[in-house]
């Protein structure tokens, strides 16, 4: 039996398309059905939220963090984003050390954030692959993934070349860095080949898992996420990438303003932030929360990150609030907190907008998310309460614990 959902009354803001006063969204089995006016037809058996007076928004998508693989809180024992043994680390996964309890989970709620791409962190040259979760839900981390071939996370820059260089191994110096990326490429490469003509003879071929992975990214399955702050970095991102032909994305993107008409000319996005750090490393020297609103300006599709734990992912829209004080249009930083990271990560054929077809994950606000006062009211992932009022007396918001969405009492009963 189809389950329906209906927020009605809301100033319903579909980022992709125009706002609407006294909007309806409809939801049928997790997948919104309807977006629309005050018009819009409701099924007799949906689940109807009045939203008047309050701003109807898609979940926000966070494009880089390390959500459950660095657990806020935890220290040494919660830390599992680097695995710093090996520089060419494509066949570790993000995905193997997320644990779903992490306290961040709720704060990703309570900032409306109901999807998070989860990256290995950046001591290594290559880190390992990806995944895009949504941030509620699941009995176990597998039932919240949203797409397990998002991309990998490639580092360059000081934090690679301390981590080995410190160990008196290659790489410690930038040409180390980048040598490290070439000689990968190529034995994924020449591993492709292999693999194409051991298939065109019928005979067997021996599986190498990095070697497989970068090959995907040379394939265009994979996206090359690149860590990089400072424009001599960025600049060898762009060199390496148009040397083997893969699809790059900019993280962090520090001091991309100063080649943001490179960067906008070659189609390349940048996933900016995080904002609210101090300089603590030369590459960021040059920090400043405008340069987003510069690299912007220049016509480059920007997405905006916590970094979470390096700030709390439950920031992400303060971020954003802090960039349009700096000249960012607001436009342009609702969309960096939704339909451009969705887009940039090939995740907008199910989330960032409120669209037919997409999924059900939209978010509640008091007022408009980015006012300083706004507050997340109610939370759905795939047309399902995960933030709801406490009680009908009580309209304080409450995190529906994992177990309820099960039919559970408690996780024992």
């Amino acid at each position: 039996m189809t389950e329906f959902l209906a927020i009605t009354g809301g100033y319903v803001v579909p980022v992709s398309g125009e706002p609407i006063q006294n909007g309806t969204v409809v939801v049928a089995d997790g997948v919104i059905s309807a977006v629309g006016g005050p018009g819009t037809p409701i099924p007799d058996d949906a689940r109807v939220v009045d939203a008047s007076g309050r701003w109807v928004v898609p979940g926000f998508v966070e494009a880089h963090g390390h959500l459950g693989v660095h657990e806020d809180g935890e220290g040494w024992s919660g830390n599992d984003t680097n695995e710093m043994t090996d520089p060419n680390g494509a066949r570790f996964r993000a995905l193997d050390g997320i644990d779903i309890e992490e306290i961040g989970f709720r704060d990703a709620l309570r900032g409306g954030v109901t999807t998070a791409v989860i990256k290995p962190g950046s001591g290594n040259p290559i880190g390992g692959r990806t995944v895009a979760l949504k941030t509620w839900g699941g009995r176990t981390v597998d039932e919240q993934v949203l797409a397990l071939d998002v991309s990998v996370k490639s580092a360059l820059g000081e934090n690679p070349k301390r981590v080995y260089g410190d160990k008196k191994q290659t790489p410690s110096t930038r040409l180390g860095v980048a040598s490290v990326l070439r000689d990968a490429f190529v034995s994924a490469r020449n591993y492709a080949d292999k693999r194409a003509d051991s298939a065109a003879k019928g005979e067997p071929f021996a599986r190498n898992l990095t070697d497989e992975t970068l090959a995907a990214v040379l394939d265009g399955d994979l996206v090359w996420d690149q860590h990089c702050h400072r424009h001599d970095d960025i600049a060898t991102a762009i060199r390496i990438a148009e040397e083997f032909g893969y699809d790059l994305v900019i993280n962090h993107g520090t001091e991309g303003h100063k080649i943001a008409d490179v960067l906008a000319e070659k189609g390349i996005p940048v996933i900016f932030g995080p904002l609210l750090t101090s300089r603590s490393k030369v590459e960021l020297r040059d920090r400043a929360i405008g340069n987003l609103a510069l690299i912007a300006a220049a016509g480059v599709k920007v997405a905006i990150t916590t970094d979470h734990p390096v700030v709390p992912i439950e920031q992400l829209r303060l971020q954003a609030i802090l960039a349009v004080r700096e000249g960012l249009p607001a436009k342009t930083a609702l969309e960096a907190l939704t339909v451009n990271p969705a887009s940039i990560l090939r995740l907008d054929s199910r989330v960032g907008a409120l669209e037919e077809g997409l999924d059900g994950d939209i978010v509640v606000w008091s007022a408009d998310p980015l006012a300083i006062e706004s507050e997340v009211e109610q939370v759905f992932i795939n047309g399902r309460p995960a933030i709801e009022p406490t009680a009908a007396d009580d309209p304080t918001p409450r995190i529906v614990d994992r177990w309820e969405r099960f039919g559970r009492n408690s996780w024992i009963g």
